[in-house]
This record gives C-alpha cells, sequence and structure tokens, in this order.
C-alpha cells in the first residue's frame, strides 16, 4: 500500500490540496499565539475573541436560570477551552473550498442529565461565503435539531470528544485515533510514514493497536470488506429494507463495501457515544443511503452493528464525523502534504512528540518578482508600493492608457496589470498565487495577514477572479482596520462584482454586522442598487430576515419605493405565508456565483499543466 493511497474514512486525494490551504490559513499563526496566551493566563473571554467566537450568553444569567454549580462548572470548561483547536478541528466544506461546513452546531459538553440541561456549543455560520466567526451558547438544545435529518442546522455530539477542543485532554488525541505500542497506525514514533513493506500482512492481534488499525485497513482497501468488518469488530446486518414506491432494491452489502468509513476506530467511538447516553442507535448517511450503527450487548468492548435502512426511517442520531472519518491531520502527514511540525501546537505535541516543536503557520511575505512575456521577451513585475510595478517608462505606460481607453487590445505587462485590478483575463500562475493567498487570509478573517500584505507593497485595488475587492470582502474581516485604507487608498464604493454586487450589497447578502452596512453607509455608499437578480438591498434585507438591518430596508423603501424586481416581492409574500416563522438565513448552496476563487484559480492551474 503507497503512503498516496486514499484510505477507508480519509479524505479524497482531490481534496489534498484544500486541506493544505486550511492548515496554512484557516488558523492563522498569530490567532494561536493570542488566544493560547489567554487561555493561559486564565482569560477566557479574550482566548475566544482572538479565536473569532462570539459568546452569545453570560455566566450570571446562566447561573439565574440553571444554578450557581451549572454556571461555576461552565466556566471550569470555559478556562480550559482552546478556542483555536475548537477551530483546527471543525469540518469543512471541501470541494475545492476552505470554509467552515455551514449551519452546523457543535456539542461540546452537557450540564445535567434532563432534556432541559443547558449544553456548550458553538455553531457555524449559515453561509459558506459568510464570515468564518463561531458562536458559542449554552442552553438546552431542541430535540428536534438531532431527530430531523434534514433540520435547518445539523447537530454533531462531541461531548466525548474533549481532546478536539479541551487543552486538559489534548494529550488523549494519540490513543484516540488509534495509537499504541509508541507510534500511531501508518507512521513511526516521529511521524516518518511507514513504507508499504512494513505494513502487516497477518493481523498482530489487539494487543497491538496500531497495527491491528493497519490490518484492518489493508484489508478494507484490498477490498476484503467481510474480513475487514469482522477485525474491526463490526457485525454486518444484511437484511434488506423495504424501499419506498419511487426508490429501487437496496444491496446492503454493496453499501457497506461502497461506504468511507474508518473501521479502525468505528466500534469503539459508537460505543462511547452509547456509554455516555448521546444515543442508542448512531446514523450515517453516504448519499441517498442511510447506515444504522449501534452496539450489540453491555460493556466497552463489544462488537456493534451496521445496518442498512432507507433514508426516510428517522432513526437514529447523527454520527458525528470525527467518529467515522480519518483524522485529516495524520493523512496530510502521511501523504507528505505537511509535516509533523506543521500541525497545531497542541495536535503536534499529542501525534508526534518525538517529532520537534511545532511551526506555527507563517505569516504573509515579502511579493516575489514575477516573469512576464512582453514584446517578445521576459519581464520582471512585482508588487511595490501599492502597485503592480511594471518595468515600463511612464511614458510607455500612458500610451498603453490611451491605447486602451480608445478600445485598443493590450498584451504583456499591461494587459497583466489591467487582470490583477480587474479580476477579467488570466494573470501568470505566480501572480494567481499571490492574490490567492491576499483572498484567503481574508476569507479567514486574517485582519492582521492583510494589512502585511497591503503593507508590503500588494496593490488594494486587487480584484479575484469573480471582481471582487477588498471592499466586497469586509464581511470577512475587521473593517475598522481597513476601510479607511481602501478608501484613502481611492477604492471605488460602487464597484461591482461578477453578480453586480456593490461592497454594501454584499455586506447585506453576505451577513456583514450592522456595524459594516452603517460604516458602509457613512463612507457614502449608495442604497439605490440592485443585483445580477435585480433585487434591491431591502429585498435582499427581507430575502434573509437581517432583523438587524430593518433601518436600512425602511430607508430603501422609503426613498426607492418602486426599486427592485417585483416577481421577487411576489415569490417572497407566497412564501411568507407557508414558512415557519423560523429567522436564519436560507441556503446558498444554489447561487450560481458562490464559488470559492481559490477552486477557481487551482483550476486554471490545472489547465496550464494540461498545456
Amino acid at each position: 500500500m503507497s503512503p498516496h493511497t486514499e484510505l477507508p474514512g480519509g479524505f479524497l486525494r482531490a481534496d489534498g490540496p484544500a486541506w493544505q490551504r486550511i492548515r496554512r490559513h484557516a488558523v492563522p499563526g498569530w490567532m494561536i499565539e493570542q488566544a493560547t496566551a489567554h487561555r493561559l493566563a486564565g482569560d477566557w473571554r479574550a482566548a475566544c475573541a482572538s479565536a473569532a467566537v462570539d459568546i452569545a450568553f453570560d455566566l450570571p444569567g446562566l447561573a439565574a436560570r440553571h444554578g450557581a454549580a451549572v454556571a461555576e462548572a461552565v466556566e471550569d470548561d470555559l478556562r480550559h477551552l482552546a478556542p483555536d483547536l475548537l477551530r483546527w478541528h471543525l469540518p469543512r466544506v471541501l470541494g475545492g473550498r476552505t470554509t467552515l461546513t455551514p449551519d452546523r452546531r457543535i456539542l461540546l459538553a452537557t450540564y445535567g442529565a434532563t432534556a432541559d440541561a443547558p449544553v456548550l456549543s458553538v455553531t457555524t455560520t449559515p453561509m459558506i461565503e459568510g464570515s468564518q466567526r463561531l458562536r458559542m451558547q449554552c442552553a438546552p438544545v431542541d430535540p428536534k435539531e438531532q431527530q430531523r435529518p434534514y433540520y435547518s442546522i445539523s447537530v454533531e455530539d462531541w461531548t466525548t470528544a474533549r481532546p478536539l477542543w479541551d487543552a486538559r485532554r489534548s494529550a488523549e488525541l494519540r490513543e484516540r485515533f488509534g495509537g499504541g505500542s509508541g507510534r500511531l497506525p501508518f507512521f513511526r514514533p516521529d511521524g516518518t510514514p511507514l513504507g508499504p513493506d512494513e505494513l502487516p500482512d497477518a493481523d498482530p492481534g489487539a494487543a497491538d493497536s496500531a497495527g491491528h488499525a493497519e490490518w484492518v485497513s489493508v484489508l478494507h482497501a484490498r477490498g476484503d470488506i467481510a474480513e475487514a468488518y469482522a477485525a474491526a469488530g463490526i457485525e454486518r446486518d444484511l437484511t434488506v429494507p423495504t424501499p419506498p414506491t419511487y426508490h429501487g432494491a437496496v444491496d446492503p452489502e454493496a453499501v457497506l463495501a461502497g461506504t468511507a468509513f474508518d473501521l479502525t476506530r468505528l466500534r469503539s467511538e459508537v460505543r462511547r457515544l452509547a456509554a455516555a447516553g448521546a444515543g442508542d442507535r448512531f446514523r450515517f448517511s453516504p448519499g441517498y443511503r442511510v447506515i444504522l450503527l449501534e452496539p450489540v450487548g453491555a460493556g466497552p468492548d463489544g462488537p456493534i452493528r451496521a445496518q442498512v435502512i432507507e433514508w426516510n426511517q428517522r432513526q437514529g442520531v447523527p454520527l458525528p464525523q470525527y467518529a467515522w472519518q480519518r483524522l485529516p491531520d495524520l493523512e496530510l502527514v502521511r501523504t507528505g502534504r505537511i509535516t509533523p511540525r506543521e500541525l497545531h501546537p497542541l495536535v503536534a505535541a499529542a501525534l508526534f512528540p518525538d517529532a520537534g516543536p511545532a511551526i506555527l503557520p507563517a505569516g504573509p511575505g515579502e511579493p516575489e518578482p514575477v516573469q512576464v512575456r512582453c514584446r517578445g521577451g521576459w519581464h520582471e513585475v512585482r508588487s511595490r508600493r501599492g502597485v503592480l510595478d511594471l518595468p515600463h517608462t511612464p511614458e510607455e505606460q500612458q500610451r498603453e492608457r490611451a491605447m486602451r481607453a480608445f478600445g485598443g487590445a493590450v498584451a504583456g505587462c499591461f494587459a497583466v496589470q489591467e487582470s490583477w485590478v480587474s479580476g477579467e483575463g488570466r494573470l501568470p500562475r505566480a501572480l494567481r498565487a499571490q492574490r490567492q493567498e491576499l483572498f484567503l487570509r481574508a476569507q479567514h478573517g486574517d485582519t492582521p495577514g492583510v494589512v502585511a500584505m497591503l503593507d508590503a507593497g500588494v496593490d488594494p485595488r486587487i480584484r479575484d477572479s469573480r471582481r471582487r475587492g477588498l471592499l466586497h470582502v469586509l464581511h470577512q474581516l475587521d473593517h475598522r482596520a481597513l476601510l479607511p485604507r481602501l478608501l484613502a487608498a481611492g477604492l471605488d464604493l460602487e464597484a461591482k462584482d461578477s453578480a453586480q454586487r456593490t461592497p454594501l450589497l454584499s455586506a447585506v447578502h453576505w451577513g456583514g454586522s450592522a456595524d459594516l452596512v452603517r460604516a458602509l453607509l457613512a463612507a457614502g455608499s449608495r442604497i439605490d442598487v440592485v443585483d445580477e437578480m435585480d433585487l434591491s438591498l431591502s429585498q435582499e434585507i427581507r430575502r434573509y430576515k437581517r432583523t438587524d438591518l430593518a433601518f436600512l430596508r425602511r430607508r430603501v423603501d422609503e426613498e426607492f419605493p418602486d426599486i427592485g424586481a417585483d416577481w421577487w416581492d411576489e415569490y417572497m409574500e407566497e412564501r411568507e405565508d407557508d414558512e415557519d416563522d423560523e429567522d436564519g438565513y436560507e441556503d446558498d448552496a444554489a447561487d450560481e456565483d458562490d464559488v470559492d476563487d481559490a477552486a477557481a484559480d487551482e483550476k486554471d492551474d490545472d489547465e496550464d499543466d494540461a498545456a
């Protein structure tokens, strides 16, 4: 088995580049440093603020509702919460994207055994392209969220997974992911991946937990499904479920064979969840099929049963992703995409203590010069002093600008410069990488990183492949640090992206804060604007139930009563008559313009390689 073989339950090979970008940008080094320093100083509020976690409750109110003992227990957990570690492990969208899975509520700890017991949880934002901030709550959880598989917010139970967020328990991560005999499966103690000839060709027995996990994985990967399930302590119930009339027959054996579980940990995680009272049956939904997992017999070491059921049989609670998925960090190291020292410090110390101290994700460096084909030769361009600097005289540049103004074609350095600030046309791969880094840092709220790149000379007028400038992505950043600087650089408040949204429309559409909206209005943003669907600001506010922007909706309706699409108002009236009174963003998955710019740039790179 090659180190590059896709292991069942691991990420797809196509998602490897996205995971590399996630580990480089999603939790910046400064965030880890600041959150850790505040946590060690006992200031959990500052630690959460550093890691972009908004606290939506207060301890005195919690004590008044649930008692002082509960509030004290919650505060004790908060003092040891590593919010940067939590963010590190949260589920991601993938498919070329690096953002958090939207509308996911992660249950961290429960304080009591009754249905109305408060639960400490964090919730991701509803929009894939929205802010990556997290919201922490401590309140009872609506049972419907777990009982209904297609509820608007999906729930994952991490109450038995403290190594993923509790600094007191982070060292247990190694054991939870199969570590034993001084090493992890597929690795030597220092984190060096094992070669194919070092993997077992027979079951070494349960006493060698790492070797046994390797044996199960080898069986699974080579298609010995029945043997792999049996070795993992999982009984296969091959009873054929009765399908609905509109479904064809189901082959349980084929479904179980084609499901990418990490069999090596499934039994222990399901039994651990059941023992903790998280449920007695757990549901996993690969595609249109549902697999039900439940413990068989008592005791921690007994088997579990896997049974295929129909999707409309609402049985069991959702199986948390960590319980069936291989740890992405282990797959990244195993496939050579990162080194053990590039992991989060708590993760590196737990998984590979012999590999040396962790190296935090680096901040941006100086923009490197890039070679561009121009006038039959190669010219060097680079970001410097806030522009993409070209090796051409002012007179040459003036001639090219005049030619472009009269509709003439530009080429070479001048075409690259135009693409850099317009988002249209093609860029050399190295410049696409620089652009990608800037917008990835913006996407993950890395305001210090964006500021550092501007300080290093990157042109603030840069636009991505969707023609979005930095003003369009302020909803992901600290606008207080950037808006004055961008306006001083001459950026246009009415510039439109490929969806015909101005920065103000983008802020409303993508969930930007009311403070950001007010700041854009104070700077002079127009409110008589519409996007490519002819939707006005008022209609966007209504669409997403932005009650925090009621002031803007009233103003638009008063000053521009006829703006926007009439058909949309009719649609909304019908929808509001039928739907529940549930606030929140609707699913944005169908938005045609909702494509990760990093994924688009990666596609361009693939085309270059093919050429």
